[in-house]
């Protein structure tokens, strides 16, 4: 039995083994130009493969790069462009950097601690309606995190914390709590079939 434990380990799973055997038989192949329409061949139905790829740029660079790993870069043909070095595979990712912020309030998040400092930056009447669009967005925030009543003096407090200034919100009023949470949706509740609709439809079944 020729189980598939035993078979050599694929380079590029997602391609298949019947793939990974063209290019291996194209190793095989002494004449250079049988083995570069060979490889134009193979190139073409791993093509077909993700149909949906063919307009991405450098798709055709990606299929080529691919059949020289599957051939372990020793496929020698005439590839239209410079294939990668072998060492390509065993080179580390680089570190994705992450940015770190001082956030005075998290719960706030970033984005809208921002936002806040730049109100001072409109006038008004803008900057009224910033205050109270940011002020409600805030309420909201507060209570995803403690679903129990947040006075409106809590948010002015922390606006004005964020802000790193007083902001006149005397003419500022926001939403109730209770439009500012989801409501859950109620549950369908299934009425019981009578007994006279369920013979109907066990008749209706039978014919």
């Amino acid at each position: 039995m020729d189980y598939n434990s035993k078979r050599t380990k694929l380079a590029l799973p997602e391609y298949g083994r019947n793939i990974h055997n063209m290019v291996d038989h194209i190793l095989s192949l002494e004449d250079r130009d049988e083995r570069n329409r060979a490889a134009r061949t193979i190139i073409d139905i791993m093509g077909t493969m993700y149909p949906y790829l063919r307009d991405v740029a450098y798709f055709k660079h990606k299929l080529w790069d691919h059949i020289a790993i599957m051939s372990d870069f020793k496929l020698d043909i005439d590839y239209p462009d410079e294939p990668p070095p072998p060492q390509i595979l065993h080179e580390k990712p680089k570190s994705v950097p992450y940015s770190q912020h001082d956030i005075k309030l998290r719960h706030y998040g970033y984005v809208l601690e921002t936002m806040v400092k730049k109100i001072r930056e409109f006038e008004d009447p803008n900057r009224e309606i910033l205050v109270k669009l940011l002020a409600n967005h805030m309420k909201k925030s507060y209570l995803s995190w403690n679903r129990d009543s947040v006075e409106d003096e809590k948010i002015f407090d922390d606006i004005n914390l964020l802000a790193g200034y007083k902001i006149d919100t005397s003419n500022v009023e926001l939403a109730e709590t209770k439009n500012l949470i989801p409501r859950e949706k109620e549950k369908e509740i299934k009425k019981p079939i009578p007994n006279n609709q369920r013979k109907q439809q066990k008749n209706f079944r039978k014919n």
